[in-house]
């Protein structure tokens, strides 16, 4: 929580520790030592490019945070996890990991001016915390596209006079057309919704299994597909000058539709019983960890936070931009969006049972992976008296707002990191390249097999790996950077002083949260199961295994690569200088580097002379003490 020995013996413009002692009794900077201040200011990064205005940061945000997560991944989580039981530890971990991670994200990004990876010239060893998310990124966007694509595609479906999914097909056992109760239609065995059996046999084609394999990709979907990829390369083939744009449309459009589509689910029959299902909680089941596991990979995906996507955006940002005020309006408008979602598919949910004489919501679907967005909407869109066609054009239309609005910021931070190591190759050039292999690798998920591969990367590249990290990133900028160091960088940049909740968050309660959550998922993981029910065969394991310790094995791999680099034949010195921050880090501007020295030089002498030992100085961090007036 910083005042530990490593970061000890820093160059005089710039300390993220104090030593002990007395500051009067050191040698004060000389000439020379601040002249080598201005050169390294000097020598800072050239300006990134920036938002055109601080609104395009803000609906990137509400565009990156608000999307697919809410409304096809919140719901069947918390179809998972019992309904009503699942979002009491859901909110609890939005107030005390999510918004704090929020607000650390943005902060370092737009502080620093630098994407995932270089943020981490505040501790250099831990520079494979930044390619651990970025790698994450990549797995969930992959297979999000793929989810775009089939977004894309029932968009097409839409404008047919009659909407397929609404009436069953000759071939179709045991179908109820959407609208119709089971008691009016021929069922002998059980039966399924033609929404149901229209995307499981119809759109994905979905096999059984893929113990044989999973087959060759749809031609169909390979073009919705390539189609998803080329509207995410239009969008940041310009960088932020047109991503910016693109963000009013993404942020704000879906709310329209989706206010409509609330509206609509109440009003059908038997949506109560759904509804009542979602917000009453099953008290043994918050008790139990793998709940709490869930919501907290659930606001990891929802709010995009350790995925690098946030530090990306936030680094375009000018430097006095209200990032505190930002991040407090993006999580609560998540919170708010992932609400009427839920509220508004469990509706359809219920009335999904009311039609097939289910007197319990879990007996309704049983399949795993996309499902419920693909079968309980357009379900309930299909039994609109009013032009249902409209709505559904509607509906699928904002999903895919909602998907490339995530997919933008989520393929950007891979882009961003290359553009940075590259910054002579065009943006458009460089956009081409990542869109153009990231639609080969998305091929998987378009296959027969697809769904069973995509809740397979879900599980194992989108959510363990991503917490893994989440909690490096904390230690790394609490525990070695500092507590205090940070929230004296955030008071630097912005003028407010962090307070009492923000300081427990970060210094203990976030991240011993997550470690808790860590240790329980990683000592009783049980194996995945398709739809609940779908054993997979023994080499998808070890996929799955390989996709997440990849990930994981960055952060030590980076450490061993920092420690050799700065190796010396004093451990300790190794140590010092594996996990000091550079001189570089810091605010890119030059004039404000020299008045951020200088503020950090005061703040030093003014630590020291209360600073009693290591207890006093964590109790001190912890409270905001230092920062108090005598």
């Amino acid at each position: 929580m910083e005042g530990n020995k490593i970061n000890d013996g820093v160059n005089a413009g710039f300390d993220p520790s104090p030593e002990n002692g007395d500051l009067k009794s050191k040698p004060q900077p000389t000439k020379d030592q601040l002249a080598s201040d201005v050169s390294v200011a000097e020598n800072a990064p050239k300006s990134r490019p920036q938002w055109d205005s601080q609104w395009e940061f803000l609906m990137s945000c509400i565009a990156t945070s608000v999307g697919l997560g809410n409304v096809w991944r919140f719901p069947f989580v918390c179809y998972q996890n019992g309904g009503g039981a699942f979002l009491i530890p859901y909110i609890i971990v939005l107030i005390l990991i999510g918004k704090p991670m929020y607000y650390l994200e943005t902060s370092l990004g737009q502080f620093s001016s630098s994407n995932c990876v270089k943020i981490w010239a505040l501790a250099p060893a831990m520079k494979g915390t930044g390619y651990a998310q970025a790698l994450s990124a990549i797995y969930v966007v992959t297979y999000y596209m793929s989810i775009v694509g089939l977004c894309l595609y029932y968009l097409v479906m839409s404008f047919q006079s009659t909407l397929p999914w609404a009436v069953c097909q000759p071939e179709w056992l045991n179908c109820v057309p959407s609208g119709q109760s089971v008691n009016e239609s021929i069922v002998i065995g059980e039966p399924k919704s033609s929404a149901e059996l229209y995307f499981t046999q119809t759109i994905l084609r979905q096999s059984d299994g893929i113990h044989d394999g999973i087959g060759a990709p749809l031609w169909d979907l390979t073009v919705a597909l390539l189609v998803s990829w080329i509207i995410i390369f239009v969008i940041i083939s310009r960088g932020v000058k047109s991503s910016g744009k693109a963000a009013y449309f993404l942020a704000l459009f879906p709310y329209f539709v989706m206010l409509i589509l609330l509206i609509r689910a109440v009003t059908l029959p038997g949506a109560g019983m759904g509804i009542m299902f979602f917000i009453t909680p099953e008290w043994g089941r918050i008790l139990e960890l793998r709940v709490w596991y869930a919501a907290v990979t659930q606001a990891f995906f929802s709010l995009s936070v350790c995925s690098g996507a946030l530090i990306m955006f936030s680094s375009y940002n000018n430097f006095k931009q209200n990032v505190y005020r930002d991040s407090l309006i993006v999580t609560t408008l998540d919170t708010f969006t992932s609400l009427i979602s839920g509220i508004t598919i469990f509706g359809v949910l219920g009335n999904l049972a009311y039609q097939l004489g289910y007197d319990d919501i879990n007996q309704v679907i049983g399949s795993g992976g996309s499902s419920l967005a693909f079968i309980s909407y357009p379900d309930a869109i299909a039994q609109s008296p009013f032009v249902p066609q409209l709505f559904a054009v509607l509906f699928f239309l904002m999903m895919t707002v909602l998907g490339v609005g995530s997919g933008v910021a989520l393929h950007s931070t891979a882009n961003t990191i290359l553009l940075d190591a590259f910054p002579k190759v065009p943006t458009v050039y460089m956009a081409a390249v990542t869109c153009s292999c990231n639609f080969l690798i998305g091929l998987v998920f378009v296959t027969p097999g697809g769904q069973y591969i995509l809740e397979l990367v879900d599980h194992y590249g989108g959510t363990f790996m991503r917490l893994f990290a989440a909690i490096v990133e904390t230690i790394g900028i609490f525990w070695i950077y500092g507590l205090e160091n940070m929230c004296l960088d955030i008071e630097f940049m912005l003028g407010l002083k962090s307070s009492f909740y923000w300081r427990m968050c970060w210094g203990l309660i976030t991240p011993f949260m997550m470690i808790a959550v860590f240790f329980y998922s990683f000592i009783t993981t049980e194996r995945l199961m398709f739809g609940q029910t779908y054993e997979y065969p023994e080499y998808a394991y070890i996929f799955g295994s390989v996709l997440q310790y990849a990930g994981i094995a960055l952060i030590p791999l980076f450490m061993i690569i920092t420690f050799y680099k700065y190796r010396s034949r004093n451990i300790i010195e190794t140590l010092k200088r594996s996990f000091k921050p550079k001189p570089t880090y810091g605010p890119a501007i030059p004039e404000k580097r020299e008045e951020y020295f200088q503020f950090r030089r005061q703040a030093k002498y003014e630590r020291n002379l209360k600073r009693k030992n290591w207890f006093h100085h964590i109790a001190l961090s912890l409270v905001g003490g230092y920062r108090w007036k005598s």
